[in-house]
């Protein structure tokens, strides 16, 4: 099915105007930001259903059959932003979707697992004050978290770098960046709590270098040990635990990569990707042990 535009407005219970947090105003991810027009990452196959919820500075193309998003979309600029804004870890449900549709605090209380925000709280908190207090609240909707390991170690220390340190290799005169970002969703994905928890988590920039638009992917494993399939690596997994998640791991990787494991459509990016693709099929998946490993030259 085609992705659908949610309620226009979000009725109050009793009638009458529409409830403050109907998230109706928000207009979400621009996909002329850089001037080339990159378009959001939707699923190729139309039998699968999604819903597009745009936000402030930002857009959720989410999938209820997984209860989590299929991709995200995040505007941002580098010259605006604004890393005054306190966080305020409230999460909340979208009001334009059932609360059983969304993966809520259920599924993350009394565990291992974090909230893992896909788009990065301080990538749209950009703009005057209101609006980049705006954007920091919209970014804490269940719709925008997906289950992550709650182990910090240095792969996730990269993947929460990656932005900045693409921002500072963006064109200098605007500093713009825009980024999809999604987990892997997976049949073979492990069961817990009437969700599937996803093993890997991608991440597509796109920018603008020396005139041209281009674009660099990552993807972050969770899965407990790459040197096993994932059946026999979650076999000890208990009833009822969480899956036994291993350290992360980042990499570089090729764009088209990321659209053949998502079945996703990333429009013009594939072409333009900075990451050599005659490479030794050995290093086709670049490990980043840090952000100096990052290739931003084809």
């Amino acid at each position: 099915m085609k992705p659908t535009d949610p309620s226009p407005s979000t009725p109050h219970p009793r009638g009458g105007a529409p409830r403050q947090d109907s998230l109706a105003d928000r207009t979400g991810y621009d996909e002329d930001f850089l001037g080339p027009t990159v378009p959001l990452a939707l699923p190729v196959r139309t039998s699968v259903e999604t819903v597009i919820l745009p936000y402030t500075h930002f857009t959720v193309v989410f999938r209820p059959d997984r209860r989590l998003a299929a991709s995200t979309a995040v505007c941002i600029d580098g010259g605006q932003l604004a890393e005054d804004v306190p966080r305020d870890d409230v999460w909340l449900f979208d009001p334009r979707l059932p609360k059983e549709q969304q993966t809520g605090n259920d599924v993350y209380k009394n565990n291992s697992l974090d909230r893992g925000h896909l788009v990065r709280r301080l990538d749209p908190v950009w703009g005057p004050a209101a609006v980049a207090g705006r954007a920091n609240t919209d970014s804490f909707h269940y719709t925008n978290a997906a289950p992550q390991s709650d182990v910090f170690n240095q792969g996730k220390q990269l993947w929460q770098g990656l932005e900045n340190h693409l921002l500072d290799h963006a064109a200098e005169f605007d500093r713009r960046l825009t980024v999809f970002t999604g987990p892997v969703l997976h049949d073979s994905d492990p069961p817990y709590r009437g969700i599937q928890v996803p093993l890997r988590f991608w991440k597509v920039a796109a920018f603008m270098q020396d005139g041209a638009l281009a674009s660099t992917a990552y993807v972050l494993d969770q899965s407990p040990d790459l040197s096993r399939d994932a059946e026999r690596a979650l076999a000890g997994a208990k009833a009822g635990a969480p899956p036994p998640l291993g350290p992360f791991r980042t990499f570089q990787v090729p764009v088209s990569d990321i659209a053949e494991l998502t079945e996703l459509d990333f429009g013009p990016l594939p072409d333009v990707d900075l990451m050599p693709p005659f490479r030794s099929p050995e290093e086709r998946w670049r490990r980043l042990e840090s952000l100096d490993d990052i290739m931003l030259h084809s």
